[in-house]
């Protein structure tokens, strides 16, 4: 695309803002071009790219079914970023479909707020030791890798809570997780209204 020259630089990046958002595929997004600036204070949808941030990750299959289905206990070390090493493990596994629920503690975090006119998630910072009191999300294909959805609760010294949409979890001791598995596979498309990928159920 040209830029016009009868306008400035800013006003035609906040009219491609305008009209353009993330649009995840195979890792790449409209987010990623040179031209598109990071929205201060929010995060736009997308997959998650970080490898590595998970090295003390432990998983065992505890439980399998006759239709395939696998039930796996996934633990968290230290320092471990939860959503990355999710991410790894599904990716690792193949897993197409499945579901899963944790709890555990978590030195810091970030969670969001899913903005409808920005098509992206507020930031909501988590910057002191939490209680993990609930984590819940699921597994299913995105352009054919498996993409991790996570929502989750923390608790404060104090008994405040917050939470929402998980972008960043930082474990601290540790996070423990159920994870479940089958082989019948769930797809996701994208959403034009929201730039989102959503669940797609027709055969």
């Amino acid at each position: 695309m040209n830029r016009p020259s009868s306008i400035s630089r800013r006003q035609w990046i906040g009219s491609g803002l305008a009209t353009c958002g993330f649009l995840a595929a195979g890792g790449l997004g409209l987010a990623q071009a040179a031209d598109v600036p990071a929205l201060k204070g929010y995060t736009r949808p997308g997959p998650v790219t970080e490898s590595g941030r998970a090295p003390g990750l432990q998983s065992r299959l505890v439980s399998g079914g006759p239709g395939g289905e696998m039930t796996f206990a996934v633990v968290f070390a230290k320092g471990d970023e939860v959503l990355s090493g999710l991410t790894e493990f599904a990716e690792r596994g193949n897993f197409s479909s499945g579901y899963f629920t944790a709890i555990g503690a978590l030195q810091r975090a970030r969670f969001g707020w899913f903005d409808r006119e920005r098509k992206a998630y507020r930031d909501i910072p988590i910057n002191e030791q939490v209680e993990l009191i609930s984590l819940i999300g699921n597994v299913a294909l995105v352009n054919g890798t498996p993409q991790i959805h996570a929502h989750g609760a923390v608790g404060f010294q104090d008994g405040r809570m917050s939470g929402g949409h998980l972008l960043e979890a930082v474990a601290w001791p540790t996070v423990e997780i159920f994870f479940k598995t089958w082989p019948t596979p769930l797809i996701k498309e994208h959403d034009d209204e929201t730039d989102l990928y959503l669940f797609d159920l027709k055969e």
